[in-house]
Protein backbone atom coordinates (compact mmCIF):
# COMPACT_ATOMS: atom_id res chain seq x y z
CA UNK A 1 0.00 0.00 0.00
CA UNK A 2 0.74 3.39 -0.97
CA UNK A 3 1.27 6.08 2.07
CA UNK A 4 -0.18 8.99 1.81
CA UNK A 5 1.13 12.36 0.70
CA UNK A 6 0.23 15.69 1.80
CA UNK A 7 1.60 19.09 0.85
CA UNK A 8 3.94 20.74 2.81
CA UNK A 9 1.45 23.55 3.50
CA UNK A 10 -2.39 24.44 2.28
CA UNK A 11 -2.96 25.43 -1.02
CA UNK A 12 -2.86 29.37 -1.12
CA UNK A 13 -0.97 29.27 2.49
CA UNK A 14 2.83 29.41 1.29
CA UNK A 15 3.67 31.45 3.88
CA UNK A 16 2.92 29.15 7.01
CA UNK A 17 4.26 26.11 7.90
CA UNK A 18 2.80 23.12 9.54
CA UNK A 19 3.45 22.91 13.07
CA UNK A 20 3.36 19.76 15.19
CA UNK A 21 2.53 19.34 19.49
CA UNK A 22 5.49 18.24 20.80
CA UNK A 23 3.43 16.32 23.33
CA UNK A 24 1.65 14.32 20.77
CA UNK A 25 5.42 12.84 19.32
CA UNK A 26 6.42 12.37 22.65
CA UNK A 27 2.95 10.53 23.89
CA UNK A 28 3.49 8.62 20.56
CA UNK A 29 7.14 7.48 21.26
CA UNK A 30 6.60 6.06 24.82
CA UNK A 31 3.57 4.03 22.82
CA UNK A 32 6.26 2.42 21.30
CA UNK A 33 8.94 1.66 23.94
CA UNK A 34 11.23 4.14 23.95
CA UNK A 35 12.89 5.24 27.17
CA UNK A 36 13.13 8.90 26.52
CA UNK A 37 12.62 11.64 23.42
CA UNK A 38 13.20 15.22 23.14
CA UNK A 39 13.48 17.22 19.77
CA UNK A 40 15.71 19.77 18.89
CA UNK A 41 15.70 22.50 15.66
CA UNK A 42 17.67 21.36 12.81
CA UNK A 43 20.68 23.46 12.30
CA UNK A 44 24.30 23.26 11.92
CA UNK A 45 26.21 21.89 14.53
CA UNK A 46 27.61 24.90 17.16
CA UNK A 47 31.06 26.12 15.73
CA UNK A 48 33.12 24.81 19.01
CA UNK A 49 31.80 21.51 18.42
CA UNK A 50 32.45 21.39 14.74
CA UNK A 51 36.01 22.96 15.35
CA UNK A 52 36.13 20.29 17.70
CA UNK A 53 35.27 17.41 15.75
CA UNK A 54 37.78 18.88 12.75
CA UNK A 55 40.79 19.08 14.73
CA UNK A 56 40.00 15.01 15.88
CA UNK A 57 40.00 13.91 12.41
CA UNK A 58 43.16 16.27 11.68
CA UNK A 59 45.06 14.95 14.79
CA UNK A 60 44.23 10.92 13.36
CA UNK A 61 42.20 9.97 16.47
CA UNK A 62 39.59 8.66 14.42
CA UNK A 63 42.43 5.87 13.49
CA UNK A 64 41.06 3.40 10.97
CA UNK A 65 37.49 4.45 11.42
CA UNK A 66 38.21 6.60 8.13
CA UNK A 67 34.28 6.69 7.50
CA UNK A 68 34.59 9.50 10.55
CA UNK A 69 35.61 12.09 8.07
CA UNK A 70 33.30 11.38 5.47
CA UNK A 71 30.42 13.74 4.50
CA UNK A 72 32.12 15.65 7.13
CA UNK A 73 29.61 19.42 5.87
CA UNK A 74 26.30 16.96 6.10
CA UNK A 75 27.48 15.60 9.63
CA UNK A 76 28.28 18.90 10.90
CA UNK A 77 24.79 20.43 9.32
CA UNK A 78 21.86 17.88 9.11
CA UNK A 79 19.74 20.28 6.54
CA UNK A 80 23.18 19.19 3.74
CA UNK A 81 22.04 15.48 4.80
CA UNK A 82 18.52 15.89 4.46
CA UNK A 83 16.74 18.73 2.74
CA UNK A 84 13.89 20.17 4.39
CA UNK A 85 14.15 18.72 7.54
CA UNK A 86 13.06 21.14 10.62
CA UNK A 87 13.12 19.46 12.97
CA UNK A 88 15.32 16.45 15.03
CA UNK A 89 13.51 13.70 17.47
CA UNK A 90 16.01 12.22 19.36
CA UNK A 91 15.20 9.07 20.74
CA UNK A 92 16.76 6.47 23.31
CA UNK A 93 16.57 2.90 24.10
CA UNK A 94 17.52 1.25 27.33
CA UNK A 95 19.70 -1.34 26.83
CA UNK A 96 21.20 -2.20 30.81
CA UNK A 97 21.12 -5.88 31.13
CA UNK A 98 18.80 -8.00 33.17
CA UNK A 99 21.26 -10.71 32.68
CA UNK A 100 25.68 -11.05 31.97
CA UNK A 101 26.72 -13.75 30.95
CA UNK A 102 28.30 -16.02 33.46
CA UNK A 103 31.13 -14.81 35.91
CA UNK A 104 34.13 -16.09 34.94
CA UNK A 105 33.60 -16.83 31.51
CA UNK A 106 34.60 -15.01 28.52
CA UNK A 107 32.45 -11.73 28.24
CA UNK A 108 30.60 -9.39 25.84
CA UNK A 109 29.65 -5.28 25.75
CA UNK A 110 26.30 -4.96 27.50
CA UNK A 111 25.07 -3.76 23.66
CA UNK A 112 25.91 -6.55 21.90
CA UNK A 113 24.10 -9.43 24.19
CA UNK A 114 20.67 -9.14 22.35
CA UNK A 115 19.59 -8.33 18.79
CA UNK A 116 21.16 -5.93 16.71
CA UNK A 117 20.32 -3.03 18.14
CA UNK A 118 20.06 -1.10 14.17
CA UNK A 119 17.09 -3.90 13.19
CA UNK A 120 15.43 -3.11 16.28
CA UNK A 121 16.03 0.36 16.26
CA UNK A 122 14.95 1.57 13.11
CA UNK A 123 12.40 -1.04 12.50
CA UNK A 124 10.53 0.64 15.48
CA UNK A 125 11.45 4.15 14.63
CA UNK A 126 10.30 3.57 11.07
CA UNK A 127 6.69 2.50 12.51
CA UNK A 128 6.87 5.50 14.91
CA UNK A 129 7.64 8.04 11.89
CA UNK A 130 4.37 5.95 10.30
CA UNK A 131 2.37 7.46 13.39
CA UNK A 132 3.58 10.75 13.12
CA UNK A 133 3.18 10.76 9.56
CA UNK A 134 -0.56 10.58 10.42
CA UNK A 135 -0.83 13.62 12.62
CA UNK A 136 -0.10 15.59 9.49
CA UNK A 137 -3.67 16.36 8.82
CA UNK A 138 -4.72 17.54 12.29
CA UNK A 139 -2.02 19.91 11.84
CA UNK A 140 -2.48 23.95 12.66
CA UNK A 141 -0.89 25.70 9.97
CA UNK A 142 0.51 28.81 11.17
CA UNK A 143 2.47 32.40 9.70
CA UNK A 144 6.13 31.75 9.61
CA UNK A 145 6.44 34.50 12.47
CA UNK A 146 4.07 32.76 14.71
CA UNK A 147 5.80 28.99 14.00
CA UNK A 148 7.70 29.58 17.56
CA UNK A 149 5.01 31.10 19.80
CA UNK A 150 4.43 30.02 23.01
CA UNK A 151 1.46 27.62 23.36
CA UNK A 152 -0.28 27.82 26.73
CA UNK A 153 0.98 25.41 29.49
CA UNK A 154 -1.61 22.96 29.13
CA UNK A 155 -0.60 21.66 25.27
CA UNK A 156 3.37 21.95 26.05
CA UNK A 157 3.41 18.65 28.11
CA UNK A 158 7.18 18.32 27.95
CA UNK A 159 7.19 14.12 28.57
CA UNK A 160 9.94 12.95 30.69
CA UNK A 161 10.11 9.53 29.00
CA UNK A 162 12.82 8.10 30.67
CA UNK A 163 12.33 4.29 31.40
CA UNK A 164 10.84 1.22 30.19
CA UNK A 165 7.46 -0.02 32.23
CA UNK A 166 19.24 1.07 26.90
CA UNK A 167 28.83 2.72 24.00
CA UNK A 168 25.35 5.38 23.77
CA UNK A 169 25.29 4.44 20.06
CA UNK A 170 28.82 2.82 18.24
CA UNK A 171 30.39 5.02 15.92
CA UNK A 172 28.01 5.15 12.79
CA UNK A 173 29.01 3.81 9.36
CA UNK A 174 28.12 6.44 6.44
CA UNK A 175 28.93 3.75 3.79
CA UNK A 176 25.79 2.12 4.34
CA UNK A 177 23.05 3.77 2.74
CA UNK A 178 20.31 4.56 4.98
CA UNK A 179 17.05 4.02 3.68
CA UNK A 180 13.61 6.46 4.37
CA UNK A 181 11.09 5.59 7.10
CA UNK A 182 9.48 2.96 5.55
CA UNK A 183 7.17 0.82 7.35
CA UNK A 184 4.50 -1.94 5.95
CA UNK A 185 2.39 -1.63 9.07
CA UNK A 186 1.33 1.55 9.85
CA UNK A 187 2.59 3.07 6.72
CA UNK A 188 5.62 5.61 6.65
CA UNK A 189 6.86 8.42 4.56
CA UNK A 190 8.95 7.35 1.57
CA UNK A 191 11.14 9.23 0.30
CA UNK A 192 9.88 12.88 0.83
CA UNK A 193 11.86 15.72 1.63
CA UNK A 194 12.60 16.48 5.40
CA UNK A 195 12.35 13.09 6.02
CA UNK A 196 14.46 10.67 7.84
CA UNK A 197 15.33 7.56 9.94
CA UNK A 198 18.93 7.06 11.03
CA UNK A 199 20.83 4.72 14.07
CA UNK A 200 24.57 4.41 13.47
CA UNK A 201 24.02 4.54 9.76
CA UNK A 202 24.24 8.09 8.40
CA UNK A 203 27.11 11.46 9.25
CA UNK A 204 24.78 12.06 12.48
CA UNK A 205 26.32 13.64 15.79
CA UNK A 206 24.09 11.26 17.67
CA UNK A 207 25.21 12.32 20.99
CA UNK A 208 25.30 15.88 20.20
CA UNK A 209 21.67 15.75 19.31
CA UNK A 210 20.56 14.21 21.85
CA UNK A 211 21.98 17.01 24.23
CA UNK A 212 20.26 19.59 22.38
CA UNK A 213 17.38 17.80 22.63
CA UNK A 214 17.36 17.49 25.67
CA UNK A 215 17.49 13.86 26.94
CA UNK A 216 21.16 14.70 28.32
CA UNK A 217 24.49 15.09 28.14
CA UNK A 218 27.76 14.36 27.02
CA UNK A 219 29.84 13.27 30.09
CA UNK A 220 33.27 12.93 30.36
CA UNK A 221 33.49 9.34 29.22
CA UNK A 222 32.10 10.61 25.79
CA UNK A 223 28.81 8.93 26.24
CA UNK A 224 25.47 10.57 26.65
CA UNK A 225 24.42 10.15 30.15
CA UNK A 226 20.63 10.91 31.04
CA UNK A 227 20.35 11.93 34.75
CA UNK A 228 18.72 9.40 36.93
CA UNK A 229 19.29 6.54 34.06
CA UNK A 230 22.60 6.23 33.24
CA UNK A 231 24.28 6.08 29.77
CA UNK A 232 23.42 2.69 28.22
CA UNK A 233 20.82 3.95 25.98
CA UNK A 234 20.63 3.61 21.99
CA UNK A 235 20.31 6.03 20.25
CA UNK A 236 18.48 7.46 17.07
CA UNK A 237 16.61 10.33 15.20
CA UNK A 238 13.99 11.04 13.25
CA UNK A 239 14.16 13.93 10.76
CA UNK A 240 10.78 15.89 10.24
CA UNK A 241 10.08 18.52 7.07
CA UNK A 242 8.04 19.70 10.16
CA UNK A 243 8.25 22.45 13.23
CA UNK A 244 7.15 21.92 16.67
CA UNK A 245 5.39 24.09 19.43
CA UNK A 246 8.02 23.54 21.93
CA UNK A 247 11.33 22.75 21.68
CA UNK A 248 13.77 21.31 24.99
CA UNK A 249 16.61 23.16 25.68
CA UNK A 250 19.82 21.54 25.90
CA UNK A 251 21.33 19.44 28.74
CA UNK A 252 24.38 21.15 30.93
CA UNK A 253 27.01 18.71 31.89
CA UNK A 254 26.53 17.47 34.69
CA UNK A 255 29.57 15.87 35.65
CA UNK A 256 31.22 18.14 37.83
CA UNK A 257 34.54 17.28 39.34
CA UNK A 258 33.86 13.42 38.97
CA UNK A 259 36.60 11.32 36.95
CA UNK A 260 35.95 7.96 38.08
CA UNK A 261 35.31 6.97 34.21
CA UNK A 262 38.77 8.46 33.24
CA UNK A 263 40.31 6.45 36.36
CA UNK A 264 38.65 2.90 35.13
CA UNK A 265 39.97 3.32 31.76
CA UNK A 266 42.67 0.69 31.49
CA UNK A 267 44.44 2.15 27.96
CA UNK A 268 44.10 5.50 28.97
CA UNK A 269 42.00 6.54 25.77
CA UNK A 270 39.81 9.16 27.75
CA UNK A 271 42.55 11.92 29.29
CA UNK A 272 41.36 14.92 31.25
CA UNK A 273 41.93 18.10 28.08
CA UNK A 274 42.43 15.94 25.51
CA UNK A 275 40.60 15.05 22.50
CA UNK A 276 39.40 11.19 22.64
CA UNK A 277 41.98 8.87 21.55
CA UNK A 278 40.47 5.88 19.32
CA UNK A 279 43.10 4.12 18.95
CA UNK A 280 43.59 3.49 22.48
CA UNK A 281 39.74 2.26 23.16
CA UNK A 282 39.55 -1.28 24.14
CA UNK A 283 36.28 -1.56 22.37
CA UNK A 284 37.56 -0.11 19.00
CA UNK A 285 40.95 -2.46 19.72
CA UNK A 286 38.39 -5.43 19.90
CA UNK A 287 35.57 -4.41 17.30
CA UNK A 288 36.80 -1.76 14.74
CA UNK A 289 40.35 -2.71 14.52
CA UNK A 290 40.80 -4.76 11.76
CA UNK A 291 44.62 -5.77 12.35
CA UNK A 292 46.59 -7.09 15.35
CA UNK A 293 45.69 -6.12 19.09
CA UNK A 294 47.59 -3.27 20.07
CA UNK A 295 50.34 -4.89 23.50
CA UNK A 296 48.28 -2.58 25.95
CA UNK A 297 44.96 -4.04 24.44
CA UNK A 298 45.64 -7.28 24.86
CA UNK A 299 46.90 -6.97 28.43
CA UNK A 300 43.92 -4.67 29.23
CA UNK A 301 41.17 -6.85 27.87
CA UNK A 302 40.52 -9.01 31.15
CA UNK A 303 38.31 -12.17 30.54
CA UNK A 304 36.34 -9.47 27.62
CA UNK A 305 36.32 -10.48 24.11
CA UNK A 306 34.30 -7.83 22.36
CA UNK A 307 33.64 -4.44 23.31
CA UNK A 308 34.41 -2.67 26.57
CA UNK A 309 31.73 -1.38 29.47
CA UNK A 310 34.21 -0.22 32.28
CA UNK A 311 34.06 3.35 31.50
CA UNK A 312 30.18 3.07 31.76
CA UNK A 313 30.23 0.83 34.98
CA UNK A 314 32.53 3.61 36.91
CA UNK A 315 29.75 6.15 36.35
CA UNK A 316 28.14 6.92 39.46
CA UNK A 317 24.69 7.76 37.25
CA UNK A 318 24.76 4.11 36.17
CA UNK A 319 23.58 3.10 39.38
CA UNK A 320 20.35 4.51 38.57
CA UNK A 321 20.04 2.11 35.42
CA UNK A 322 16.89 0.09 35.05
CA UNK A 323 17.27 -3.11 33.37
CA UNK A 324 15.91 -3.99 30.02
CA UNK A 325 13.16 -5.69 30.17
CA UNK A 326 12.86 -5.91 26.08
CA UNK A 327 12.76 -9.18 24.57
CA UNK A 328 15.16 -9.00 21.76
CA UNK A 329 18.01 -7.48 24.34
CA UNK A 330 18.38 -10.35 26.26
CA UNK A 331 21.09 -12.87 25.51
CA UNK A 332 20.26 -16.16 23.57
CA UNK A 333 20.32 -19.80 26.11
CA UNK A 334 22.92 -20.91 23.70
CA UNK A 335 25.25 -17.64 24.41
CA UNK A 336 24.54 -18.02 28.04
CA UNK A 337 25.79 -21.87 27.98
CA UNK A 338 29.25 -20.64 26.64
CA UNK A 339 31.94 -21.77 28.13
CA UNK A 340 35.87 -20.68 28.05
CA UNK A 341 36.45 -23.80 26.52
CA UNK A 342 33.66 -23.95 23.88
CA UNK A 343 35.21 -20.36 22.65
CA UNK A 344 38.25 -21.60 22.17
CA UNK A 345 36.77 -24.34 19.73
CA UNK A 346 34.66 -21.73 18.26
CA UNK A 347 33.72 -22.88 14.67
CA UNK A 348 32.28 -20.45 11.47
CA UNK A 349 29.67 -22.19 11.86
CA UNK A 350 29.29 -22.20 15.39
CA UNK A 351 29.58 -17.90 15.04
CA UNK A 352 26.71 -17.44 12.50
CA UNK A 353 24.11 -19.39 14.63
CA UNK A 354 25.48 -17.85 17.62
CA UNK A 355 25.65 -13.87 16.30
CA UNK A 356 22.93 -14.22 13.42
CA UNK A 357 21.28 -10.77 13.64
CA UNK A 358 23.58 -9.63 16.32
CA UNK A 359 25.64 -6.43 16.67
CA UNK A 360 28.33 -8.55 17.18
CA UNK A 361 29.15 -9.81 13.21
CA UNK A 362 30.49 -5.99 13.42
CA UNK A 363 33.71 -7.81 14.25
CA UNK A 364 33.39 -10.31 12.16
CA UNK A 365 34.58 -13.84 12.81
CA UNK A 366 38.30 -13.46 12.08
CA UNK A 367 37.95 -10.73 14.73
CA UNK A 368 36.74 -12.30 17.15
CA UNK A 369 38.71 -15.32 16.71
CA UNK A 370 41.80 -13.03 16.98
CA UNK A 371 40.58 -11.49 19.96
CA UNK A 372 40.10 -15.32 21.77
CA UNK A 373 43.38 -16.31 20.65
CA UNK A 374 44.96 -13.67 22.13
CA UNK A 375 43.77 -14.87 25.59
CA UNK A 376 45.81 -17.83 24.72
CA UNK A 377 49.22 -15.84 24.64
Amino acid sequence: MTAKTYPASLPGKADHIPVLRAVSIKSLARSFGFSACGIAKADAVEESIARRYRRWLENGEEASMSYMANYLEKRLDPRLLVPGVRSIVSLALNYAPSQLLPKGEYQFAAYALGKDYHDLMKERMRQLAGKIKELHPLLPFLPRKEAHATFPPSQQGILPIRRQAMPASSAEDPSQTSRPCTASSPPAPQREPGWGCFCDTAPVLERYWAQKAGLGWVGRNHQLIIPHAGSMFFLGEIFLPFEVDVYDESMPDRCGKCHRCVDACPTRAIVPGEDFHASRCLSYQLIENRGELSEEAKAAMGDTIYGCDRCQTACPWNRFATPSTEPELQPKPELLSMSKEKWHRLTVEDYRRLFKGSAVKRAKFDGLKRNIQAKEQ
